[in-house]
Order: structure tokens, then C-alpha cells, then sequence
């Protein structure tokens, strides 16, 4: 049996578990702390002749009891309703937070509005940190580990462990089995980015590698487009609990047809069409760098020496932080700011990552183009890089300045278009670079740098969002952007000396 297109339905699968593994990190965050938007009509006084729920304004004490349907009552502070009153009738809206920290009892249920957001941000930017930490060890170890097993096993190995973490969490009882799982979850969500780099080495030629990169980044950008509609829908249906075990068991069971098909590299494979086997094998070489794939591979000690390896290092330690600030934090910013419920969330969330899957796409086919063109490798990459930076930059600080989660998210768009599009071109950087086994290893390095930035980053944004002002949040991105540029354009040259 041969397979046309083989290099292609491999990066489909490859892709297909990027979506998963994004809908499975997605998970704590779209259910941490969620609003429910409760409408009450607004009477004078307590009275069984209204109809439930209603709620009454208490002056002197500045709350409102809020009488529910099923006969009970509690009182809220006046900044937790907003006034829905028309002309002719009186209603509040009250918004009540719920979610796996007021579930698990992480946050004071009955602070002011304020405080539990503060508290809430802060356990989570630690919790995230634990998830960072270990998948930047992870990115580290795996780039060696994918080197040594090879694609198949390494694939296979990193989807069983944050399989199981995510299934796990949903017997989280504290922050401690919380951090856990979440160190599980970042032991094996990381492996794929550095073993796509390599798949893609050996299953494409240069030419083709930013369109596949981007192709892999776009499956990156659906996961987060399908995230907050799918989490919230079970969330909303069946609770946390389920939710994480219905997404965690989806890559166990894309494990199947990735075993089936993915047998071997495209020089031994046997459903591979020899006009394909040959356009890879021909396409593979990068001038200026060793070729051969049965080299023994660079140490970390030896690729740190090569000036280029920080084009890749420092590229990706300053820019990584821009995607998982709003990866993280964009529920809790769409929630904080705009007063979203989670419903409104789902329907919102989503329109950032359909310019991150352009620009992912778009990135990747860009480059490609400049090299048909005649251009090398390092041109393409350099180009590419600025372009996307120009397009992240002003977005950035637009974003700062929005007045609508309309606006918000629009512009978001850009940004992360931007970012996907100078990213996939940084991260080919590697296989530009090197080839056989030191391509992963130099993708680790540069995804465990990834992870330091934004551990930091993570460690500031409770603090420099105090009070609901996320102005210093668009200001630090904005500063990162040129930083990644830079070293980019200092150290990215393909020739190694």
C-alpha cells in the first residue's frame, strides 16, 4: 500500500494533536473563576407578594439582599450588581463567581469582588509557574529524549503522560494536587514542539518547513479557537470534574491512528510513494550546514558555543511570554475588565486565535515563498521575523487602550497574528541550523528559554494588574516584541564557525 501526500497526513496528525493538547491546557484556566450573570427585579422591601427571585437595597448597610426562587436569601456588596433598571420597571444584575477556585475553597467566596480577584490571580500565576517550570525542563529533556527515541515513541510517550495529568486533575482537592497535575501536564505538553522541529526535518524539505511550522503553530491556534467554546460548554454542562477527564482521554485516543501510520522515517518507510521519498531526501540540505542525519548530534555545552543557537534562544525567551500572556490570562481579563460571563467568554475568547492560525499559516508560506524566489534561508527568516513584529508592536499598544471586549479581542487578533507569524520562522530556525539529531536538541534549548520568560512574566502580571488596570500588561509585551527582533537579526545566520 503506498499513501500519496505521506509527509502530509503525518503533519495532519501532528496538527490534529496540537488542537488537543491546547484544549487540555486550556482547561484550569477557562474554568478557574467563572461569572454567571443573575437578574433580579429591585423592590422596596420584603414582601411575600413578589414574585421570586427579587432583590432589596439595604442603605445602611450599602448592600442588596437577593431573595432566591427557592426561598433563600444572601446579602452582596453594591459594587457586585450593576443596575439593569429600564423605564418603568427596576432590576440588577448580579454576577456570581464560581469555578475550581471557589470550588476548592482557594479563594475567600465571601471577599468583595476585588479581593477575590486578586487572590485568584495570584494562586493561579503560581500554579502556572509550576506548569512552566516543568515545561521548560520538559522542553529541555525532550528535544534529547526525541533525538534518542525518535518521533514516533517521543510523540507517543509525552500524549500519555498529559493524557493522564489532565484526567487526573479532576481529583484535585488543594493547590497542592493542583500543582501536581499541572507539573504532570507541563512534563508532557512540551514535548511536541521540539519534536515537530525534528518531524518536520526529516518529512520536509527546507522550502516547505515554515509553511509546515506554521501548520503545526495553526493547529496551536485552533486548540485555543475551539478552547473556550468546547471547556465552557462542558464545564456549563457537566462541571469541571467531567470536563477534564472527557478532553484529557481525547489524545489517548488520537494515539491509534498516529501508531498505525506514522511506522517510520520517509527514507524506510513502505507506504511512502518513491516520488515523495525523493523529494524529501533531495530538498533536505541547508548550505553552510552538515546534512547528514546519522551524525551523533551537538551537546548543549557545544550548540551554547555557536552564536546563532541564541537567533533561537534569546528569540524565543523574549517573544514566547507575548502568546502565554494571553493564552493564560485572557479569560481572566475578558472577565475582570468587561464583566463577561463565561457564556459571553466562549462566544469572545475564541476571535484572538483566528489571527494567530493566519498568521501561523501566512508566516510560514511567506518564507517559503522568499526562498522560491531565489532568496537563502536566513533572508527569508529575517524578513519574516520583522514583518510579524511590525504587525505585533502597534497592536499591542492599541490593545491597551480598548474600550470594548469587541475592540479587545480585534485587536488581539493582530497581535497574535503577528507573533505566529515571526514565531514559526524563529522555531525553523533550529533545522536551519543543524540537522539530525541536533535539531531537536537546539529546539529544547530554545523552548526551555521560552519557558524562563515566561515564568517571569507569569511571576509580575498579578501584581502589574492590580485593581483591574491592565495597562502595564500591554506595555510589558510591547517591550519584548523589539527584544526578540533583535536578537533574531544579531545572531540568526545559518553558517556555523
Amino acid at each position: 500500500m503506498k499513501i500519496k501526500g505521506l509527509r502530509w497526513v503525518v503533519l495532519g496528525l501532528i496538527v490534529l494533536i496540537t488542537i488537543i493538547n491546547y484544549l487540555d491546557r486550556g482547561t484550569l484556566n477557562y474554568m478557574w473563576i467563572t461569572n454567571s450573570k443573575i437578574q433580579y427585579d429591585l423592590v422596596s422591601a420584603v414582601s411575600n407578594e413578589h414574585k421570586l427571585p427579587y432583590a432589596v437595597y439595604l442603605s445602611a448597610e450599602n448592600k442588596y439582599l437577593l431573595l432566591e426562587a427557592d426561598g433563600s436569601a444572601r446579602k452582596v456588596d453594591k459594587e457586585s450588581v450593576v443596575d439593569k433598571s429600564k423605564e418603568g420597571s427596576s432590576s440588577i444584575q448580579y454576577i456570581k463567581k464560581s469555578g475550581i477556585a471557589l470550588d476548592l475553597g482557594l479563594v475567600d467566596a465571601t471577599a468583595a469582588p476585588a479581593e477575590i480577584a486578586k487572590q485568584s490571580k495570584k494562586i493561579l500565576s503560581y500554579i502556572t509557574m509550576f506548569f512552566m517550570v516543568a515545561y521548560g525542563i520538559s522542553q529541555l529533556v525532550s528535544g534529547k529524549i526525541y533525538d534518542k527515541i525518535g518521533t514516533r515513541k517521543g510523540f507517543t510517550m509525552s500524549v500519555i503522560i498529559w493524557g493522564l495529568a489532565d484526567m487526573f486533575t479532576s481529583f484535585a482537592s488543594g493547590i497542592g494536587s493542583l500543582c501536581g497535575f499541572r507539573v504532570l501536564l507541563g512534563l508532557g505538553e512540551a514535548g511536541p514542539w521540539p519534536g515537530v522541529v525534528k518531524s518536520n526535518a526529516e518529512w520536509f524539505p527546507v522550502k516547505e518547513r515554515a509553511f509546515a511550522q506554521g501548520l503545526f503553530g495553526a493547529g496551536g491556534s485552533i486548540g485555543s479557537i475551539l478552547s473556550p467554546i468546547i471547556i465552557s460548554m462542558l464545564y456549563i454542562s457537566f462541571g469541571w470534574k467531567s470536563t477534564f477527564i472527557v478532553v484529557g482521554s481525547l489524545g489517548l485516543i488520537w494515539l491509534i491512528p498516529w501508531l498505525i501510520l506514522n511506522k517510520k522515517t520517509p527514507d524506510e518507510h513502505p507506504w511512502i510513494t518513491d516520488e515523495e521519498r525523493a523529494h524529501i531526501l533531495e530538498g533536505r540540505e541547508v548550505k553552510g550546514v552538515n546534512n547528514t542525519t546519522t551524525d551523533k548530534g551537538k551537546s548543549w555545552g557545544e550548540l551554547l558555543g555557536l552564536k546563532n543557537s541564541y537567533a533561537v534562544i534569546l528569540g524565543r525567551f523574549f517573544l514566547d511570554p507575548v502568546w502565554w500572556m494571553f493564552v493564560t490570562w485572557l479569560p481572566i481579563y475578558l472577565s475582570e475588565v468587561f464583566k463577561l460571563d463565561i457564556k459571553q467568554i466562549a462566544f469572545s475568547a475564541w476571535v484572538p486565535y483566528v489571527g494567530a492560525a493566519i498568521g501561523a499559516i501566512s508566516g510560514g508560506w511567506f518564507s517559503g515563498y522568499i526562498i522560491r524566489k531565489g532568496k537563502s534561508a536566513n533572508t527569508a527568516r529575517r524578513i519574516s521575523v520583522v514583518i510579524g513584529a511590525c504587525i505585533t508592536l502597534p497592536a499591542l499598544i492599541a490593545a491597551a487602550f480598548a474600550s470594548s471586549a469587541l475592540s479587545a479581542v480585534i485587536i488581539m487578533a493582530f497581535i497574535l497574528g503577528g507573533f505566529q507569524f515571526s514565531i514559526v520562522n524563529i522555531q525553523t530556525l533550529a533545522s536551519d541550523f543543524h540537522s539530525g539529531k541536533t535539531v531537536g536538541s537546539l529546539a529544547g534549548l530554545g523552548g526551555f528559554a521560552a519557558v524562563m520568560g515566561t515564568v517571569i512574566s507569569m511571576f509580575l502580571i498579578p501584581y502589574i494588574t492590580t485593581n483591574g488596570n491592565w495597562f502595564l500588561f500591554f506595555v510589558m509585551g510591547a517591550i519584548m516584541v523589539p527584544l526578540s527582533v533583535l536578537s533574531v537579526l544579531l545572531f540568526g545566520k545559518v553558517k556555523n564557525k
